[in-house]
């Protein structure tokens, strides 16, 4: 993958894309191929979807966030299992005035009850717009959120906003099936390279409601000093600030193809068995007095979540074993693991209130 990259770059000059001399000219069309290859990767057609390429997923999040009609009749719903990229869109939604609410995780399991998820769905009123947020993959606890939430939320009248960067590196994500208005991707957490490159996948119809007050290269077809005029590009590019990482951007198709060469159910059933083996094993663990050492916080098998297990060890006594001495005695036996809350703290919330009823 990496070495068909570098091939890439080798062989041919590239331009910035924004101009039509022939190196720009090769870019630009090397910029399209991707963006093909990101919608037939998710099936998703051109008339109903437009990638937008960002920075990152939450890059693609705070484009959202920042040009999604927010008013005082506004709402925008979001569920406790969240990264903090999509709680931070409340506060663009609170400076307009919109009313911001969260939908509670039952506990031990951390999944959302469907019935109080509809209470709250019918409760806004007025015409104003609406905004639901929730991951189809926890990046907290592993646990997959139904995807039927999507046309459910959206015959209460809300735009859906579905959190796939956690999701997509390991199931499939149809947009031809399920329709979310808009959805935040990362490449490298996909298939680990390049870094610095994510797209917003934005539904046509919801993308006409985004509106923006700033402009910058790139954005627009015109711009007068003298007339105090601009106009932005009617395409998702009237969303790509400035220069693309476009040297970057061919790995884009070739990781994909990469995984379409694996066969994403394949990569999905892999990490299905190792992910049942690891929570059966890791929760067998105890010490000689009989005390557990291992509490898990989600799912308690391995249907319906991804490849994240959340835990905490404890002592002989009971007493949980701080993450930071966790990670630093892992990390002497070359063991990667990630401590702390994940930038989910609602998640993260939830597993101590459940760590403090027992």
């Amino acid at each position: 993958q990496v070495t068909e990259h570098m091939l890439l770059l080798q062989k041919e000059v590239f331009g910035n894309p924004h101009s039509h001399n022939p190196t720009s000219s090769a870019m630009t069309a090397l910029v399209e191929q991707a963006r093909d290859a990101v919608l037939t990767f998710f099936n998703a057609s051109p008339e109903t979807y437009t990638v937008i390429f960002t920075a990152n997923a939450s890059g693609a999040l705070k484009l959202v966030g920042e040009a999604y009609p927010f008013q005082s009749d506004s709402y925008y719903l979001l569920t406790f299992d969240n990264h903090n990229s999509v709680n931070g869109i409340r506060e663009f939604a609170r400076q307009c005035g919109a009313t911001t609410t969260y939908v509670p995780l039952d506990l031990p399991e951390m999944r959302v009850d469907e019935a109080r998820l509809i209470d709250y769905l019918a409760a806004a009123v007025g015409d104003g717009n609406r905004l639901f947020a929730f991951p189809a993959q926890s990046n907290f606890s592993g646990i997959q959120h139904p995807l039927d939430w999507i046309p459910l939320a959206q015959e209460y009248g809300w735009d859906v906003m579905l959190d796939a960067a956690a999701f997509v590196p390991t199931n499939r994500l149809d947009l031809s099936r399920y329709q979310p208005d808009f959805v935040p991707i990362s490449f490298y957490k996909m298939f680990g390279y390049p870094t610095g490159i994510g797209c917003l996948l934005a539904r046509n119809q919801a993308l006409t409601k985004l509106s923006r007050t700033w402009f910058a290269g790139g954005t627009t077809t015109l711009v007068s000093v003298q007339n105090d005029q601009y106009d932005f590009r009617t395409s998702g590019e009237a969303f790509e600030d400035s220069t693309l990482n476009y040297l970057g951007l061919p790995a884009v198709p070739i990781g994909l193809a990469y995984l379409n060469k694996i066969g994403i159910e394949t990569i999905h059933e892999r990490v299905q068995c190792l992910i049942g083996w690891l929570i059966e094993h890791l929760l067998s663990l105890q010490h000689a007095n009989g005390k557990k050492m291992v509490r898990r916080y989600g799912p308690s098998g391995a249907d319906h979540r991804g490849g994240t297990i959340t835990v905490n060890f404890y002592d002989e006594a009971g007493e949980v074993i701080d993450h930071l001495l966790v990670e630093q005695q892992a990390a002497a036996k070359h063991i990667s693991l990630r401590t702390g809350t994940f930038c989910n703290p609602g998640g993260s919330e939830m597993a101590c209130l459940s760590t403090r009823r027992t």
